[in-house]
């Protein structure tokens, strides 16, 4: 999936104008982690936060994507996303010896699926997971939170990344 880092068009419908934020956001990912030492992909730099390494949030972002588009809107299982294991905590953000390159990849492709879901259905279409009381939102309610949660996700990479090895840039 090629997403690209530009702002989508300033006059656009509004499905093209949240997947355009969304697709934009989704690709500073992979922009910040360009030229990472293999070293500091999975090195904490907040000590209190040692699962805040730049291979953790790549994978927690692609299993957030898995969580509201295909678990919560179309009501598929959940027994595969480590999201919805109590023990341990925050298990998505853990992945030692995978490669980040990997990470992304399985992120991009997510997102790829995710898009899908979200063109093949209405905005105001809620979802239908019977177990999990935010599957009652709407694929718009949902797509402005992954907005939001991807471009919280894309300011903690920036700071962890500056962190690292100085590098630093918005887009």
């Amino acid at each position: 999936m090629t997403m690209s880092r530009e702002r989508p068009p300033y006059v656009a419908d509004e499905r093209t104008l949240l997947v355009g934020w969304l697709d934009q956001q989704r690709a500073l990912v992979r922009w910040k982690c360009e030229g990472l030492a293999a070293a500091d992909e999975q090195r904490s730099v907040l000590p209190t936060s040692p699962l805040m390494t730049v291979a953790g949030l790549v994978s927690h972002m692609r299993w957030t994507e898995h969580c509201w588009f295909n678990v919560l809107f179309l009501g598929e299982s959940h027994a595969d996303n480590p999201q919805f294991r109590e023990e341990p905590e925050d298990l998505d953000m853990m992945v030692p010896g995978v490669a980040l390159s990997t990470l992304l990849d399985d992120f991009e492709a997510q997102c790829a699926k995710s898009n899908e879901i979200v063109a093949a259905h209405s905005l105001d279409d809620t979802g239908k997971h019977p177990d999990f009381k935010a599957s009652q939102a709407t694929l718009r309610w949902m797509l402005l939170h992954m907005l939001e949660e991807t471009a919280r996700h894309v300011g903690h990479l920036d700071t962890i990344r500056e962190l690292l090895d100085g590098n630093k840039g918005y887009y």
